[in-house]
């Protein structure tokens, strides 16, 4: 963790003077109790209990098995203290990371490990720890942790577990220790397995890889940190099962190549030979009958027409609405797994300070592309659907139809619809709420935090929003 707490943000809202007093309190007790953790063997914590427990009774039933207690529990304390101090340990790593990782899947992946150091390493155990977890005071004045408001008054006040709440948020991971023990000789080469499990989709940047050395009765441990290169693993959206999804709209072949409508390519069945024309590919030339008949002669093929989709994300989240954006985007990944892109087309389509469209399918990028895009979109502070209409509208001579994630529902969404109907497009519309579904909404309903449910419930074929 950081040594010290970030400095006084200016725009930390009014009235928070009591919270900047507790922030820093927070900040460094966080601080202080991750270093003690990481240092104190779970025998440990256990034998400091039992000598806080004597210590007590100690004062107040003054015994002779008490004090035999409090004595046998700080002997062993003692004893532990220089047997950890002697342990030493020079140890280098190598991370082999696979290219992705999954919001909610463990993940195993190995360290190539080689002992630096003289003496032999034995009974060693390698962790890896996660980035500060810690928010800043801005953070801690802003954010409200729900259900915060049925808290009693002294929990309000000192906006303890509003703490908790948040490092639970910010935190990127579960586990990272290897399971089995480090044993090397002197400059001798191993290899270790780590798993952990992502809490959160993103970039999480690797560069904290500890040693822990522990005494020979398991009360304390040594942590030393390792010399390992850092290094990044992408962590995707959670994704959900679906359906087998028919999305509205038909294909139609637009003259001009593959990148100006929503038939592309000439990968059709063959149908016969023909003379060769200027600007025939050279893949398509029929070798042999060029060979008998002394001309070049190309093979004729079907035009194939493969569907071009939209896959429109709302990333204007309302406030306090960051559940239901983290839920949005795991519809959004849900369906960018499942829409066949070796058959089609699909443009994903979002704000984020500016426009952006990133296309995956037939002859580009993969799936897995709009996937790592859709890892690192975060929510935008001003809502800007015009902005977004005109980015679709842009391309809707290019569409099949389009498939609109909502975060949340209101007359700006509803609004963002009629404008891309007016324009002509086709719109299925998949919207996130942790309200009741109102009535005649134009489109489908998924309740956020039952996303596993109500994606499995939709129809075959999506229902245009009229």
């Amino acid at each position: 963790m950081n040594p010290g707490p970030p400095p006084p943000d200016p725009h930390a809202p009014p009235g928070a003077a009591f919270l900047r007093l507790l922030h820093p309190a927070y900040f460094h007790g966080s601080s202080a109790g991750h270093f003690c953790l990481r240092r104190v063997c779970p025998a440990g914590l256990c034998l400091a209990a039992v000598l806080l427990l004597g210590s007590i009774l100690a004062l107040g039933q003054p015994r002779e098995s008490v004090y035999e207690l409090f004595s046998l529990a700080f002997g062993m304390i003692l004893l532990g203290l220089p047997m950890v101090w002697l342990r030493r340990a020079t140890v280098t790593a190598r991370r082999e990371l696979p290219r992705h990782a999954t919001v909610g899947e463990p993940l195993r992946y190995t360290l190539h490990v080689t002992n630096r150091g003289r003496r032999r390493l034995r009974r060693a155990w390698l962790v890896e720890s996660a980035p500060d977890a810690r928010p800043g005071l801005t953070e801690f004045a802003l954010q409200r942790e729900p259900g915060e408001d049925e808290r009693n008054k002294f929990d309000r006040t000192f906006a303890y577990y509003r703490w908790q709440w948040l490092m639970s948020r910010k935190r990127w991971f579960d586990g990272g220790a290897s399971p089995e023990e480090l044993e090397l000789a002197a400059g001798a080469q191993g290899q270790v397995t780590v798993e952990l499990t992502p809490l959160r989709r993103g970039v999480i940047r690797l560069d904290d890889l500890r040693v822990l050395l522990p005494d020979p009765l398991c009360l304390l441990q040594r942590c030393r940190k390792v010399a390992a290169p850092a290094a990044t693993l992408t962590v995707l959206p959670r994704r959900y099962p679906l359906p087998p999804i028919e999305l509205p709209g038909h294909a139609r072949f637009q003259v001009g190549g593959e990148m100006t409508g929503n038939a592309i390519g000439n990968a059709g069945e063959f149908v016969g030979l023909r003379d060769y024309r200027p600007g025939d590919p050279l893949r398509q030339i029929h070798w042999k009958s060029w060979a008998r008949t002394g001309r070049p002669i190309v093979k004729e093929l079907e035009d194939t027409h493969y569907p071009h989709y939209g896959l429109v994300l709302d990333t204007f989240p309302n406030d306090g609405a960051g559940a239901v954006f983290e839920d949005a985007i795991a519809v959004a990944a849900s369906f960018a797994a499942t829409i066949d892109t070796r058959e089609s087309l699909l443009d994903l389509m979002f704000i984020k300070d500016q426009a952006h469209l990133v296309t995956a399918g037939r002859g580009l990028a993969r799936a897995e592309k709009l996937l790592e895009v859709l890892a690192a979109v975060q929510p935008e502070a001003v809502p800007g659907f015009d902005v977004l209409a005109r980015l679709v509208l842009r391309h809707r001579d290019e569409l099949t139809s389009c498939l609109v994630i909502f975060a949340g529902w209101d007359d700006a969404r509803a609004g963002f619809l009629r404008t891309l109907a007016r324009g002509g497009i086709v719109c299925a519309a998949i919207i996130v709420s942790k309200a009741p579904a109102p009535a005649g909404l134009p489109g489908h309903w998924v309740q956020s935090g039952q996303l596993a449910r109500d994606l499995r419930r939709l129809p075959t074929r999506l229902l245009p929003s009229t």
